[in-house]
Parts: structure tokens; C-alpha cells; sequence
């Protein structure tokens, strides 16, 4: 079994850019800098796959997730479970996304990634 990167970082065995600590969880940025500046992680220290794995920790992350989002005016809360729905670390972890009026980021279910799309394939939005 390969090692799961969020646990050596939750044991501090990784290196990352820890914005928050509690003692179930952890916000980090993103290694690849993220969507944008405040996007962050919110990850559980106690290795659980997904969302659906454990849904005690789950409500554990999700809380601490809502911790920081309070301190936005605007953001998304996104997790996934499973390959079919993007998940490609398998240790549950939920972005935490700071939106601002006119970002341009587009999400599948918004106009941003409908104008995106047809542009992309040469329609007019």
C-alpha cells in the first residue's frame, strides 16, 4: 500500500503550508497553489478514504470547513468520493474555495462554465 501524502502531512512527516490546526484537522493550501489565493484544505488527522467512509469525521471536517469559510463572504465547499466524481487522493479532504464577484472560476453547474465550454468549442455564449 502506497503511503497516504495527507497523512504524513497530518503527522508532519510532509512538508505543507498549514493554515489552521485543531486537533481532528488540519487547512492547508494546495501544493499546486489551488483554484485561486484563498482556496484551501481541510483534511481529518485520522486517515478516512472519503466523505461516506465515516460520517463522524466527516461532520468533524465539514465543521471546521465551515469555521473558515465564516470568515468569507463567499465560497464553495467541495468534496468528492470516488474516481467518477474527480477524487484522486483517497484520504477525505474538503476545498474550502474564497469566491469574489467576477472570478471567472467556473463550477459545472454555474453560467461561468457554460460561457467556458462554448467558447472552448468555438459557439458564441
Amino acid at each position: 500500500m502506497k503511503t497516504c501524502v495527507f497523512c504524513s502531512i497530518a503527522a508532519g512527516l510532509a512538508p505543507a503550508v498549514v493554515v489552521r490546526e485543531w486537533g481532528d484537522a488540519l487547512a492547508i493550501r494546495p501544493r499546486s497553489g489551488g483554484v485561486n489565493e484563498g482556496h484551501v484544505l481541510v483534511l481529518p488527522r485520522a486517515h478516512v478514504e472519503d466523505a461516506g467512509t465515516d460520517p463522524d469525521v466527516t461532520a468533524a471536517v465539514m465543521r471546521r470547513a465551515a469555521e473558515l469559510m465564516a470568515e468569507y463572504p463567499a465560497a464553495n465547499l467541495i468534496t468528492s468520493k470516488g474516481a467518477e466524481a474527480t477524487q484522486s487522493v483517497y484520504h477525505l479532504h474538503v476545498h474550502v474555495v474564497l469566491r469574489r464577484a467576477g472570478d471567472g472560476l467556473p463550477l459545472p453547474w454555474t453560467p461561468q462554465h457554460a460561457a467556458r465550454a462554448a467558447a472552448q468549442n468555438g459557439a458564441a455564449p
